[in-house]
């Protein structure tokens, strides 16, 4: 190292195993060693996660700007058991626009080999072969961004850096009408308009599903409105049909919600600024000012239309006589809380469907459907938590669902379920409380629609829209039940240090303008894991009392740092707020750590 190089911990990377192999690599399998020389930033992620996605899109104008020295890797590392299929993983890595190398992890044997502990992670490997950084959590480009500069110095100099084209193959395209469509609804005319989410457009078809009548969009990422030819989206997802016949769209990765008009053929937007929302961020005002966060799926009900705002747990509405928008439910904390609307968490809601008296949720992490009464108050119908979910029918309570993306409300008052990850249309009635099974073998549901006597189902991994009968025969399907595919971490019982790393990135400093500029926030699953140490404070440790009558659960904890640029010759430095959440499945034995760390950012000690 030249005595001019920054001074930074190095530690030796091991090695990139995945029992998957590659994508996006032309079949070629890649080690470190055939990367030396460039730097790499390994991308953990699993696609059912939201801020994992947050963070491809952060990546991409980083990719650019360095694309001769730096190769994102994509480490995928799966949740559920779905996301271990390998066909999966491929869908996902077109559905999400994956301009980078992928290693199919199912085994998670790069994820324990690197000590990683949450989705997102960002692990920066020198040309060397050390890893110099790791950030947990979305909103850290900006970091690594300054950090790759440096590296590029530093090796260019020493002549370890190797520049050139990178390891990226782009697969060929499938000529399919629809690419991993989102939703569909019925139009006015009888026609259906579908969100061709991973072409960046909507589609009107026929009554009969399948002949393309136009193209809305001009089929690349944007947020242009204008006619239904000049217009762009940015993966659009949910849709809803408005009083007055024209349809409302979440356009997800803009970060806004549009509107597009059937007869007209125009769209324009009605929230949003096409900035992500981030904590400090307004959370009420007017519609075209206010930041929204991954808008997945929207609904008319009670004079308004309502938002589920995946990107931030919440619920959201826009009030079209007003012109605003404002949160509705949710704290924005990631978990299944019930109660008034204010204090009830969520994760991920990506589904709803309005009935007269409810509003159903597609509660996707939590792998639960759960409601909204007229009074405000979040009720759960199936589900029990993060790292609970399957294939079973029966009493609600029992029953399990795997990450469902769709609800759809049905004639007699039962709503009908996209259960996404398990393949399945599911039914739950409330007069009977129970859960059961319409049809399998369906690639992916994400959405469903009513259309006469049948339901249209969207096949989002099969490219197309499945007419059914309603009702139709339950369909038998196994009582499996799974938990997460993260290992659980073995703790002692008794006292145990909690530790969450956060220096400031290189040319910042932690804000203490306005007093202390972290902020920790600790549960557990049951509550009566912690005898002691729940709640939030603003020391980044804390001693925890985990109590020995309690075999297993999980630990939910919360870590907001801000920094500052640190400039003295800025008047108004930019200021960054730094947020991280972790679920980590704890064992409670003798012979476990007393002590849990968790890397925001750094290395850790």
């Amino acid at each position: 190292m030249t005595d001019s190089a920054p001074r930074r911990v190095r530690v030796r990377a091991p090695e990139l195993i995945g029992k998957g192999g590659w994508l996006n690599t032309g079949g070629k399998q890649y080690s470190l060693a055939d990367l030396r020389g460039r730097i790499l930033v390994l991308d953990f992620w699993t696609f059912c996660c939201v801020n994992c996605r947050h963070v491809l899109d952060e990546l991409r104008a980083l990719e650019q700007k360095h694309r001769d020295t730096l190769v994102v890797i994509g480490v995928h590392s799966p949740k559920f058991v779905h996301e271990t299929e390998h066909e999966a993983v491929a869908d996902a890595v077109e559905r999400y626009g994956v301009e980078h190398p992928v290693l199919d992890d199912p085994e998670l044997a790069t994820w324990k080999q690197y000590a990683v502990r949450a989705w997102p992670t960002l692990v920066v490997v020198d040309p060397e072969g050390y890893v110099v950084a790791q950030h947990a959590g979305e909103g850290h480009v900006h970091a690594i961004e300054r950090l790759v500069t440096e590296l590029e110095a530093e090796h260019a100099a020493k002549g370890t850096l190797r520049r050139g084209g990178g390891p990226y193959v782009a697969p060929q395209p499938e000529p399919t009408d629809l690419r991993f469509p989102g939703r569909a609804v019925v139009l006015p005319s009888g026609n259906l308009l579908v969100s061709d989410t991973t072409r960046h457009q909507l589609v009107e078809l026929a009554a009969d599903g399948e002949t393309v009548v136009r193209r809305i969009g001009q089929g690349s990422r944007g947020s242009t409105d204008s006619t239904w030819v000049r217009s762009r989206f940015n993966e659009p997802q949910g849709l809803a049909l408005l009083p007055d016949g024209s349809v409302v769209v979440a356009d997800t990765v803009s970060h806004c919600v549009r509107r597009f008009d059937p007869e007209s053929g125009r769209t324009t937007t009605l929230a949003g600024t096409g900035f992500q929302w981030m904590r400090g961020d307004d959370t009420s005002g007017p519609a075209r000012e206010v930041n929204l966060s991954s808008p997945w799926d929207v609904a008319w009900w009670e004079g308004k239309v309502w938002i589920a705002m995946a990107g931030i747990h919440q619920l959201w509405t826009y009030d079209p006589a007003e012109g605003t928008v404002r949160v509705a439910a949710g704290t924005a904390n990631e978990g299944l809380v019930d109660g008034p609307a204010a204090e009830a968490w969520f994760a991920q809601p990506s589904g709803l469907a309005a009935t007269p008296d409810r509003l159903w949720v597609a509660d996707s992490e939590t792998s639960a459907l759960r409601w909204l009464d007229r009074d405000g108050v979040v009720h759960t119908a199936v589900g029990t938590g993060l790292f609970d979910f399957g294939h079973r029918d029966g009493p609600a309570g029992q029953a399990l669902l795997q990450h469902p993306l769709g609800v759809t409300a049905l004639a007699d008052g039962s709503v009908a379920v996209s259960d996404t990850y398990n393949h399945a249309l599911r039914r739950y009635d409330p007069a009977t409380d129970e859960v059961t099974t319409l049809a399998t073998d369906l690639r992916e549901p994400s959405g469903a629609v009513l259309v006469g006597d049948d339901i249209v189902v969207v096949e989002s991994a099969r490219h197309r829209l499945t007419r059914l009968r309603l009702p139709a025969e339950a369909a038998g399907a196994g009582a499996g039940a799974h938990r997460t595919q993260c290992a659980p971490t073995e703790v002692a019982p008794g006292r145990l240090r909690l530790d969450v790393t956060f220096p400031a990135p290189a040319g910042q400093k932690l804000d203490t303008r306005y007093g202390p500029s972290t902020r920790l926030l600790v549960s557990a699953t049951p509550p009566e894991l912690l005898l002691t140490g729940a709640g939030a404070g603003a020391d980044l440790s804390r001693t925890l009392e985990l109590n020995p009558a309690v075999p297993e659960g999980v630990l939910h904890v919360s870590a907001t740092a801000a920094s500052c640029d640190d400039d003295s010759s800025v008047e108004y430095p930019a200021c960054h707020v730094h947020r991280q959440d972790w679920d980590v499945p704890l064992i409670l034995t003798e012979s476990g750590a007393d002590r849990l760390p968790l890397v925001q950012a750094g290395l850790g000690a």
